[in-house]
């Protein structure tokens, strides 16, 4: 039950809206009676798991990335110079090795130095178990979204683990809106212009920005479609801004095709399905409203243009 529809209907109750359990209580079964589109609640699945698996992958990253950082303010005090920006755990060693300071405050820096890097090569084993147990646990799903260039084992598990059953968004567009790739119609007169939006789930949206920037450093019809758009004249972050809502598209259509896959079933028989238990404001789409997507690519890789 999202809460804006129980507050709504505690506002509109006896009691001056005053917050107790018994109150909360009937505001949610009032609500719950009144609204449609719902989502009911289900038994939590492999998705429950890929996005508490993704979400310590993301937290291991934090502190790997705050570890390195606090690795080089030292190192630019002992070398000369300082160290290379991608420093992995056995050269930063390396590195540390060739210095020995006498006095005090450089032997203390250096021993600093010397835990950093074991806390680094402790962090880099996890991050490789978490990778590995990642994409085992996709791969269990069935899901097809690393064959989208640019979405590797701990993107698809944030997007299996977020959005969870697909066909609670009625269409793409609510997908887009969802995750803050959908522009903001900011018009005024006869100027007709969008702004990009800070809204929705900025964890897909991470996600989609890493893909954008995977097809631009590669010859995919993303970097395409992104030179498209700035021989139309807009600037690079309007043609970004493009791009990732064209790829929540690609994305949207794939996860699509995989769900129906999964209820039909090798021979047409009816398969198991992926549920989310994961909480969302998005409701359960209607058999009416569930989208139907177009014939399947022929590309090998995202196929962009077929989502336009």
């Amino acid at each position: 039950m999202p809460a804006k529809l129980s507050a709504r209907a505690r506002l509109f109750d006896t009691g001056q809206g005053r917050k107790t359990d018994p109150a909360d209580a009937h505001c949610v079964a009032v609500a719950a009676l009144r609204a449609s589109g719902l989502r009911q609640v289900t038994v939590e699945d492999t998705t429950v798991a890929l996005k508490l698996l993704v979400d310590r992958r993301d937290a291991l990253g934090h502190a790997r990335t705050d570890a390195v950082s606090r690795l080089h303010h030292l190192l630019l005090e002992l070398v000369p110079g300082g160290a290379k920006t991608s420093l992995s755990a056995p050269q930063a060693r390396a590195l540390l090795n060739t210095v020995r300071p006498r006095d005090i405050v450089g032997r203390t820096r250096r021993q600093l130095a010397s835990e950093l890097i074991t806390e680094i090569a402790v962090i880099d084993k996890k991050i490789k178990a978490a990778n590995v147990q990642l994409t085992e646990l996709v791969a269990s799903t069935g899901s097809t979204l690393q064959q989208l260039n640019g979405i590797g084992p701990s993107g698809a598990a944030r997007l299996l683990g977020d959005i969870g059953d697909i066909d609670r968004f009625a269409s793409r567009d609510h997908l887009a809106s969802w995750n803050g790739t959908a522009p903001i119609d900011a018009s005024s007169g006869d100027q007709h212009r969008h702004r990009l939006s800070r809204a929705g789930n900025r964890r897909i949206n991470r996600v989609l920005h890493i893909m954008a920037i995977v097809q631009l450093r590669n010859d995919t019809e993303g970097r395409a479609y992104y030179r498209r758009k700035l021989a139309a004249g807009k600037t690079s972050m309007e043609a970004m801004r493009s791009l990732k809502r064209r790829l929540s598209n690609v994305v949207y259509q794939q996860m699509v095709k995989d769900a129906r896959r999964m209820r039909t079933g090798p021979g047409g028989q009816a398969g198991a399905t992926l549920q989310s238990g994961a909480a969302g404001s998005i409701p359960t789409a209607s058999t009416s409203e569930k989208p139907h997507p177009g014939p399947a690519a022929t590309h090998s890789r995202t196929p962009l243009l077929a989502a336009s």
